[in-house]
């Protein structure tokens, strides 16, 4: 068949489908597009996504177009490779089809899937529309609208205690998302809206990064962790750990018996696989991630791969591979040489990780970098982490755009992407009697003679 075999001059070449265009996805296809195969890359959107960066997207530092790229422009070289539009129902195993949405059918030789990972509420999925997490472009730009809009309802409002909530940002888990999110909102209070504002300081902003175990950055080092704690205490984030929110409600989250009055919570507690790993009909762990062979295929399936997020891969260490990008690329890549090894006739060759470290921003200047025996933290873990992130961002154009405005921001403290976006929902809008016509006084701030004279 043609999935286990060498093609065969004046037949068909071998089909291979890779669904999702992430990290994974997308090295599978540039690695395996040097081979004769045909390939069709699905995805339910049209662009290919730097996760990493999103967080600077929903901080107002970056544009959604700093970080995305059409998929079709970065596979357009290759001729065997083309890109389909649409979103994946299922997959018949037996027949060798994945199924879309609406109807449609694609047959495959060999299949990949790369479909990642979503934010998990650990159960709570009402708490959703309330905190949103952090894992598309839509995610983002939510994020930002909430975080702009705090501070236009902030503007408006005459009671203190009322504007004090809206002031309130709580993020919800200590990986290296919640702690990139709470760096970059404590230094927008502080440096790039201080002057903004007429009727309040932006510095009256306070910011709660909230973890449920002992430490923050629970798989980094625990000496990086402290690092990150102090750099973070020292842009005004308060930090808490060993913290469970146990209620988010309009207006509040519950903290043990503590309530913390805010209107503004995101979410970066937790992740789960994808919805098709379940949707597969086999045996999946609780965070929805599909066991894999030591070689990346599917138990019983030997024409089937699946890679990154959706993967749980225990083969190495006997414990799970993290959620991130670098596990996803060397998989992706390891994915397309073994397809093309069944192909020509080889055996398979066991998947290896090689960790190359773990790196995470603060803020300005701080971050913390673990490099196995080298651990960096400060301005120095900042620039591995700069280097190291426009090393790896897709497409040429974007990193220059990137570089040019991280050297913007870090000069001025500016955010040039600081637009409140599509609709804002009707719990975050101001209340009706809010005021609009206080008089500000000359530092900015409002008067309290003048506002008691209203």
């Amino acid at each position: 068949m043609a999935s286990t075999s060498a093609p065969v001059a004046g037949t068909a070449p071998p089909h291979v489908v890779i669904v999702g265009a992430g990290f994974g996805g997308l090295y599978c296809a540039r690695a395996l597009a040097r081979h004769p195969v045909r390939i069709t890359v699905l995805d339910q959107h049209n662009y290919h996504l730097f996760q990493p960066l999103l967080y600077q997207v929903a901080t107002a530092a970056l544009s959604p177009g700093q970080i995305a790229l059409p998929i079709r422009a970065i596979l357009r070289r290759f001729r065997n490779v083309q890109v389909l539009l649409g979103s994946v129902a299922g997959v018949d195993l037996a027949a060798r089809r994945v199924l879309l949405d609406g109807g449609g059918r694609v047959p495959y030789d060999v299949l990949v899937l790369a479909t990642g990972s979503r934010h998990s509420y650990f159960g709570h999925d009402e708490w959703e529309p309330l905190a949103p997490g952090l894992k598309s472009l839509d995610d983002a730009l939510e994020m930002r609208r909430r975080l702009l809009w705090a501070y236009e309802v902030a503007e408006r409002e005459p009671d203190p205690a009322t504007r004090q909530a809206w002031l309130t940002f709580v993020i919800v888990g200590g990986g290296p998302t919640g702690v990139e999110l709470a760096g970059a909102i404590a230094e927008i209070a502080r440096h790039t809206l201080v002057r903004d504002f007429r009727h309040f300081s932006p510095a009256q902003s306070r910011v709660l990064l909230l973890e449920g175990l002992p430490r923050l950055l629970p798989a980094f080092p625990e000496d990086l962790s402290a690092s990150a704690e102090r750099q973070l205490r020292a842009l005004g984030v308060e930090v808490r750990t060993g913290a469970r929110v146990t209620e988010v409600t309009p207006g509040a989250v519950q903290v043990g018996d503590e309530t913390i009055p805010t209107h503004t919570v995101f979410w970066s507690a937790g992740n789960a696989a994808s919805p098709l790993g379940r949707a597969l009909g086999v045996e999946v762990d609780r965070a929805g991630r599909v066991p894999v062979e030591p070689d990346l295929t599917l138990p019983g399936h030997p024409e089937v791969y699946v890679i990154g997020d959706l993967a749980l891969f225990t083969h190495q260490t006997g414990q799970p591979l993290p959620a991130l990008a670098p596990v996803a690329i060397q998989q992706g890549e390891a994915a397309a040489e073994n397809i093309w090894r069944t192909l020509s006739g080889q055996p398979r060759a066991r998947f290896v990780y090689r960790d190359r470290g773990n790196l995470a921003t603060v803020g300005r200047q701080a971050g913390v970098a673990d490099l196995g025996l080298v651990h960096l933290e400060g301005l120095v873990a900042w620039l591995a982490w700069l280097f190291v992130h426009i090393f790896w961002l897709i497409g040429f154009p974007n990193r220059v755009l990137v570089l040019l405005q991280w050297a913007w921001s870090y000069l001025t403290y500016e955010r040039g992407a600081r637009l409140i976006t599509g609709q804002v929902p009707s719990a975050l809008r101001a209340p009706a009697g809010a005021a609009a016509t206080r008089t500000p006084r000359a530092d900015g701030r409002q008067s309290e003679k003048a506002a008691r004279a209203r």
